[in-house]
This record gives C-alpha cells, sequence and structure tokens, in this order.
C-alpha cells in the first residue's frame, strides 16, 4: 500500500516547470521563477502539466475559470464512485521559488504513476487538480480557482477581476486557451490531500520527513486609514502639528504589541503584522497628513485574531484622543481557521509509517488551496521540509530526497483511501 515513487521522474517534472518564468539570478543557489496566471509563461506550463497528464493515461478537463483536472479511471474504479484528489497549483509570486504549488502538482501525478507502476487497484478514479491563481498576484484575491471550484466565490465574478494592465481573468483565459466548460466542484470528491513546502522550519528543525497539518491559521486583512494635516514641515511648530505618520507608527507598535501579548498569554501560533503603509503627501519637507495602512492578522485561534483586530481598534481611538488625528478602520477579508480531516491524517500517518517515514502534527500559518475545499468536502495538507523556512522567493529550496520522500507518503495516503473505497 506503499507506492514506490520515481524521484528522477518527479525531478525531471519540477525542473522543466521552472523553466516556465525562469528568472536568471548571478546567485547559484537562487532559483526563481515568475509564473503569473495568463502569462505566456503560465500557458505553457498549464500545456505542458495537460500533456503529462495526458501520457499517464488520466482524462484531462478544463473548468470556466482554468482549474485543470486529470482524472485516472482503471478498470477496478468504479467510475461512478467519487474521487480521490490531490494537486495545488502552477502560479507563482513575481521571481518566486520553484516548489511552491508545482511540488503539489507534479507530486499528485507521480503518485498516480507510482500507483500504475506498482498494480495498486483504486475502487475509485483518483484526480490531479491545478488551480488557478492561488497566489493572487494578478487577479487580486488568493486561492480563486478553488474558490470558485467551491462556489465560495461566483465564477462570473472570478472572471471579471482586472490584472493591473485591465485586463480580466476571463479575458486572460481565452486567450492562452484555458477558459474551458467542463465541471469542477470538490464538492464531489470523496477526498482531497494537497501536498506542500512547509514555508517554515518546523521540520527541518525535528528532522521529519513530512508534516501532517492539524490547522490552517485563519486569516484577516483590515485597512486602517489615519488622516492628520499635511502642512510644511520647516514652518510648522512641532506643538503645532497632527502628523499623521508619527500616529501610524504608534498604531504599527501596537498592532505588534497585541500580537506579542497573545503569543505570551495565549496562542504562540498568533501574528499579527502592519505590512503596508502608503502615506500622503509622501515628501519630505512636508508634514504627513494621512496614511492608509495595511494589517494581516493570522492564528489558528479564531479568539486570538479577534483580540488582535479589537486592540488595532482601540490603538486607533486612543491616536484620536491623544493625537487629534481622525481614523477610520475597515475588515475587508475574513478566513476562519481551517481544520483538516482526522480521517485522512490519520491515513497520512498510516502511510508514513508504512514507507518508514518519520511524520510528524504541525499548523499552517499560510493559507492554502486545501482550506477552501475543506469546506466542502473532507481535506488534508502535507509538508514537506523548507531550506531555513524560505518561501515566495528565489532562495526557496526543498532537496529533491526530501520531494521525493513527502510523495512516498502522498502516495501511500492516496492509494490507502482510494482502494478502501472509504
Amino acid at each position: 500500500m506503499n507506492p514506490s515513487v520515481d524521484a528522477d521522474r518527479l525531478r525531471a517534472d519540477l525542473e522543466a516547470n521552472a523553466a516556465f518564468g525562469r528568472v536568471e539570478h548571478d546567485d547559484p543557489e537562487k532559483r526563481g521563477r515568475t509564473n503569473r496566471t495568463g502569462s505566456e509563461a503560465n500557458a505553457a506550463a498549464r500545456d505542458r502539466l495537460v500533456e503529462r497528464l495526458a501520457a499517464a493515461g488520466l482524462d484531462v478537463a478544463v473548468d470556466e475559470v482554468g482549474n485543470v483536472l486529470g482524472t485516472w479511471t482503471p478498470d477496478s474504479a468504479d467510475p461512478a464512485a467519487a474521487p480521490v484528489v490531490s494537486g495545488s497549483h502552477l502560479d507563482s509570486v513575481p521571481d518566486g521559488g520553484i516548489f511552491d504549488g508545482p511540488l503539489g502538482v507534479y507530486a499528485a501525478l507521480e503518485a498516480v504513476r507510482a500507483m500504475q507502476d506498482g498494480g495498486v487497484q483504486p475502487a475509485r478514479p483518483i484526480g490531479v487538480v491545478s488551480f488557478t491563481e492561488e497566489e493572487g498576484a494578478t487577479f487580486g484575491d488568493g486561492l480563486l480557482g478553488s474558490s470558485a471550484a467551491t462556489g465560495e466565490t461566483d465564477a462570473e465574478a472570478a472572471l471579471a477581476r482586472e490584472s493591473d494592465d485591465g485586463e480580466t481573468l476571463g479575458e486572460a483565459l481565452d486567450r492562452i486557451g484555458y477558459r474551458g466548460d467542463d465541471a469542477i466542484d470538490p464538492g464531489t470528491w470523496a477526498a482531497f490531500y494537497e501536498l506542500h513546502v512547509e514555508q517554515d522550519t518546523v521540520l527541518e528543525e525535528a528532522g521529519a520527513d513530512v508534516g501532517v497539518v492539524t490547522t490552517i491559521t485563519g486569516i484577516t486583512h483590515c485597512e486602517a486609514t489615519i488622516e492628520g494635516e499635511a502642512n510644511h514641515a520647516g514652518a510648522t511648530a512641532m506643538g503645532d502639528r497632527t502628523d499623521a505618520l508619527a500616529a501610524a507608527s504608534e498604531f504599527v507598535l501596537d498592532v505588534e504589541a497585541a500580537a506579542n501579548a497573545v503569543v505570551d498569554g495565549s496562542s504562540a501560533s498568533a501574528v499579527g503584522t502592519v505590512g503596508s503603509l502608503s502615506v500622503s503627501p509622501n515628501a519630505t519637507n512636508v508634514v504627513p497628513g494621512r496614511v492608509d495602512a495595511g494589517v494581516d492578522v493570522r492564528d489558528v485561534e479564531a479568539e486570538s485574531t479577534e483580540a488582535i483586530v479589537s486592540a488595532a481598534r482601540e490603538s486607533l481611538a486612543r491616536l484620536e484622543r491623544e493625537r487629534g488625528v481622525e481614523t477610520s478602520f475597515e475588515r475587508p477579508f475574513d478566513v476562519p481557521p481551517t481544520h483538516m480531516s482526522e480521517r485522512l491524517r490519520e491515513t497520512a500517518h498510516a502511510a508514513a509509517s508504512g514507507a518508514g517515514r518519520t511524520a510528524i502534527d504541525l499548523h499552517s500559518g499560510a493559507a492554502h488551496d486545501a482550506m477552501r475545499v475543506a469546506r466542502v468536502t473532507d481535506a488534508a495538507l502535507l509538508f514537506a521540509p523548507s531550506r531555513d523556512g524560505v518561501s515566495h522567493s528565489p532562495r526557496e529550496w526543498t532537496d529533491w530526497a526530501d520531494c521525493a520522500a513527502a510523495t512516498e507518503v502522498l502516495a501511500g495516503a492516496l492509494a490507502r483511501v482510494a482502494v478502501d473505497g472509504e
């Protein structure tokens, strides 16, 4: 029940995919790629995936938002049975790494080929999926393809999203030939597994081969505006200023302090970040009149997120009282923590044990397509180790042997679920 994967074949797939949108660096330690949804690189990556799926005997479907699904239905499987599916995404952030996303897609394909080579006879079809626009680097919010497939985002609304150049997702998919008309509905799947690089150092520090995610963190994005009064930096006395940026600096520190308080008091996994500041008029000789701040709050416990968001609101109220600024606060993006299927987690641990691999439980501090799929069917997320925890960077690296080891666990988990028919 533990099919042997071909590490060289998996590496060849990942190396080939890394060439699409490759970014050259003088440092040989850096392997960058820019693979934006709708780009020539993205089209080429999709074309190669479809070719590899077909070569392995999978039937390929493409839905209206460009999600790609290959399905293997061997003679042993009931074609009407709900399939077991695995996959991730092919798109990247600008100058991102070569493993984030593609490892999950090609590991899923390699798991199918390993089952084929090993004579595994599943009772269910097995699918390999690549979701569109997971990173959100071109058409807005991330997890777009999985969100549309699961019905959380209206497909027409997704297709109407525009890039910075004014092109819609629908137009981009039409241009590259990946606006399909097939139905891809994760709600009809029996189970979903996603393999991803960890993007942290827990596995590396533990010396473990694979991580079995218990919970994917909740994510909240808030937008704070602080308005003071722009005035001449030389002619305005210090006591006569209403400096929006000075007030914003206190807000940044207050959010940091709130997150640290939660970490010390209740949840070590909580984080709070003011990651963007837009200063107006942004001139050296002008007292700043307005600051727009972007806040990112995450944790596996919803209560921790609420505590940090409440502290951010309280900080703004204090700044109004003490500094005379006017503030506003909005919360446009809010995704609750997502728990992974206990059944599928247990199966992953069994697969790791059967393969002689070390698996540990951990949480995910980043969002993944599995959290969308988990809303409509059982889902699990597995991690492969990341060197120094670096990701979204050309320095992202997972050793080839670690890719193969994690894929072996994935293959064993998929085989157990598909063969048992449960």
